[in-house]
């Protein structure tokens, strides 16, 4: 009988402090040659309020007892939905034309992920990457197949030119017209930014999620894919140590599998979030001649957001913070 009291007082306290979890979201916006200037008071009043919904959708979702997949798969919606960031509606061009979208998903409770890759008619690639996760045995689709399946699926598609802005368009049309001068083929233009967008979270029940989505890089050659649908680049998520988004350069960022390395750090290491985040954007991809910055949430509710980029667009909301900041000295 004592034995019996023991192991019921034993799994009291362990609900007791599953319900005591801290929820957090941290989301990003992309990160890059973002200096104080380069935007208007105007927009940046607007960027910040499209990164503030997003916290509060995310952070409402767990505030209501919602998962951590929910909380990210509601943030990234919102950034998607928005022309001011490089993914869905406001994702850049490839050097045909056309809009090519990429996304991933993880959950740390399970480990089990979804991505997707090439899509041109999902209206939310984030939401396909978690059907990818949930409703097939695959952990990556790409192109037509992935679009079938999103159709199968019943998720909204879209016309291409959906996806089509101005601002997106002239970009192409400005790098285009740089390569030509220069007589050579540019694989990135050298004032840019990358508009990849991402959120982690943590909810009531100690479980993380990650989930990534961009549109790649304005001008990127034929069928390129980047960091952001790779699973240990882009994004991880594990309940034993933390859950990453990244936003950069991916070429560099799937070499040193950045998203997994931040994670194993903390796991194995014994590193802090902040330490493990530090080696890695301002050691490991600074050494590699690479830009790019990272969100991070903790197990315990600890999280970064670093860049070693002039800025990133980012935000957090806890039940104690919330804020969202543009540029590199902002607090």
């Amino acid at each position: 009988m004592r034995i019996l009291i023991i192991a019921s007082a034993f799994f009291s306290w362990c609900a007791a402090q599953a319900a005591d979890s801290p929820v957090a979201i941290v989301i990003h916006g992309g990160a890059g040659a973002m200096e104080r200037g380069r935007y208007t008071p105007e927009e940046e009043v607007a960027f910040k309020a499209k990164l503030t919904e997003a916290l509060d959708a995310g952070y409402a979702t767990l505030d209501a007892g919602g998962t951590a997949l929910d909380a990210v798969e509601a943030s990234i919606v919102i950034l998607e939905d928005s022309p001011f960031f490089n993914a869905g509606k406001g994702a850049v061009f490839t050097r045909d034309g056309a809009n090519e979208l990429d996304a991933s998903i993880m959950d740390g409770a399970t480990k089990n992920a979804g991505a997707v890759a090439g899509v041109k008619s999902v209206k939310n690639p984030i939401r396909l990457a978690r059907a990818v996760m949930e409703k097939s045995r695959h952990v990556m689709f790409a192109r037509e197949g992935a679009e079938t399946f999103a159709r199968e699926q019943g998720l909204e598609i879209v016309a291409p030119d959906y996806f089509y802005t101005d601002h997106r368009w002239n970009a192409l049309q400005d790098a285009l017209e740089a390569e030509k001068k220069d007589g050579k083929e540019t694989a990135l233009p050298v004032d840019t930014k990358y508009g990849t967008v991402g959120a982690v979270a943590l909810d009531k029940d100690g479980n993380l999620a990650a989930g990534t989505s961009t549109g790649g890089m304005t001008m990127k050659s034929w069928g390129r894919v980047g960091d952001s649908p790779i699973i240990g680049a882009g994004t991880y998520a594990d309940n034993k140590s933390c859950a990453v988004s990244s936003t950069g350069h991916g070429e560099f960022f799937i070499r040193l599998t950045i998203a997994r390395d931040i994670c194993a750090q903390v796991e194995y290491g014994g590193k802090s979030v902040g330490d493990a985040t530090h080696d890695m954007i301002h050691n490991q991809l600074t050494a590699m001649g690479a830009d790019g910055g990272v969100i991070v949430l903790g197990k315990d509710g600890d999280y970064a957001m670093a860049f070693n980029s002039k800025g990133m667009f980012r935000g957090v909301k806890t039940a104690s913070e919330q804020r969202v900041a543009i540029y590199g000295n902002e607090e």
